[in-house]
């Protein structure tokens, strides 16, 4: 496939973030031009910024191309070095600077990227300077000569990963648990580096699972999300007789749990379980989900006194929702955690430390415990090829409004509500011609006839 010039910036500045392949779309002369671009967007704001990079080849570079135009742009660095997402998080929270995150998360070797924030965590997204920060990097690369007589900032070199582990373990208190034994698998990614400095020295026996540092992946692709790369750890749970395992993305921003069995815990189940544990410190407060996470979520919040609200699927809109409420924490099913006492930014591994602390603070292991937060069966998100997005949404739609017992709302796609407290989204893919589905009901039995139904609606 032929690639787009290296100067096309809309082919790798997305709705969140900056993503591409490595050099053909994302080289260190983009990545100067985008530090450019950074510092003068955000101007004042911007007169130091905290950088990081996840343990891909290419980051390095990038880091130091970067740095190199936004320090031409009269911005101080702080450069933090070797980070995972939520690390970066934790230092522009900490330190109040805008950061960049050098990571293509969980996407294959030949990727990297860059996840930009204003000071103290703040997204920055397509609606929210990122078209502009484009666009002032294409004008550079096209030949536009950068604006202003900025002098040149300095650069700082800072490890903040011990301050990043005291801060998230003065959050949860493990030190009172019964002894567990965890599997952990870094999956070659960043919580190779994280993970012993926040769970070292805690009543915790560590197996690691591809704890080295290699962003060429050699194990498994660095994506829990799909079952094929949970398999190792869920063997490795088996024979080690574990009280459960933790599995984590390649930038370490997101965590996936297994039983003592080897069976994984829906994020929608971990949702609830760490809102439980926050409405209990903070009693009342508000609690965002997704509209895919389970109907158990919003059962659960409100029978523990707390307020949930339902949100589009995304982290700029779980994090816009999260602000403009003050939401304590929330959680997606694609198992991203948001909380308030982290800046309203994910950390996959402040979400780990409560299931952690739910588990050794009682004697039942993780399946006995799950079960109260898993009330429904639910499909997982199922993909189909559409030519016409639009027509089948209004295909499936036709077929079910009038019903009795039928509602349908439109805030994500398409989400039919059943009298039975059956469910089903349709929504389109931004980047895609697909269709995506998820279905949830009481049963196991309603939940098959339900997909296969809408299943049959949509491929025609």
């Amino acid at each position: 496939m032929e690639h787009a010039p290296v100067s096309d910036l809309s082919r790798i500045v997305k709705a969140y973030d900056v993503r591409g392949t490595v050099p053909d779309q994302l080289n260190e002369t983009v990545a100067e031009a985008l530090g450019t671009a950074f510092v003068q967007t955000l101007g004042a704001a911007a007169g130091r910024i905290v950088l990081a990079h996840d343990m891909r080849e290419s980051g390095p570079g990038l880091v130091a191309a970067f740095a190199r135009g936004a320090r031409a742009a009269g911005a101080g660095i702080v450069d933090a070095g070797l980070g995972s997402t939520d690390l970066l998080y934790f230092a522009s929270g900490a330190l109040d600077l805008p950061g960049a995150m050098f990571t293509a998360s969980h996407n294959p070797a030949k990727y990297n990227g860059i996840k930009l924030c204003r000071a103290g965590a703040r997204p920055i997204g397509q609606d929210t300077g990122l078209a502009e920060i484009r666009d002032r990097a294409q004008a550079i690369l096209d030949g536009a000569a950068p604006t202003g007589t900025a002098t040149a900032g300095d650069t700082e070199t800072r490890n903040l990963l011990a301050d990043y582990a005291d801060y998230l373990r003065s959050l949860v208190d493990l030190t009172g648990i019964r002894r567990l034994k965890v599997v952990v698998d870094a999956g070659n990614g960043m919580a190779g580096y994280t993970v012993p400095a926040v769970l070292g020295g805690l009543p915790l026996d560590i197996v690691p699972l591809y704890f080295e540092l290699d962003g060429s992946f050699p194990n498994h692709e660095a994506n829990p999300l799909e079952p094929a790369n949970i398999v190792d750890l869920q063997a490795a749970v088996r024979e080690h007789g574990a009280d459960l395992g933790l599995a984590f993305d390649g930038d370490a921003d997101r965590c996936f749990v297994v039983d003592e069995r080897g069976e994984a815990v829906s994020p929608s189940a971990i949702t609830a379980l760490v809102a439980v544990r926050e409405l209990a410190k903070h009693p009342g407060a508000t609690v965002i989900h997704n509209l895919i996470t389970s109907r158990a979520v919003t059962e659960i919040v409100a029978e523990h006194g707390g307020t949930p609200v339902r949100t589009r699927v995304g982290h700029s809109f779980i994090k816009a929702e999260m602000a403009s409420t003050g939401a304590v924490f929330g959680g997606e099913h694609s198992a991203h955690y948001y909380f308030r006492d982290f800046w309203y930014a994910d950390t996959g591994m402040l979400a780990a430390l409560h299931v952690l602390a739910a588990l050794g603070e009682q004697a039942a292991p993780l399946s006995e415990l799950a079960r109260e937060y898993e009330r429904y069966h639910a499909s997982g998100e199922i993909n189909s090829s559409v030519d016409d997005q639009a027509a089948r949404l209004a295909d499936v739609e036709k077929a079910y409004v009038g019903r009795d017992g039928v509602s349908v709302d439109h805030l994500d796609g398409l989400t039919i509500n059943f009298a039975d407290g059956s469910w089903v989204n349709l929504r389109p893919s931004n980047t895609e011609p697909l269709l995506r589905l998820n279905v949830e009901a009481p049963t196991a039995g309603g939940m098959a006839a339900l997909r296969d139904e809408i299943l049959a609606l949509v491929r025609n």
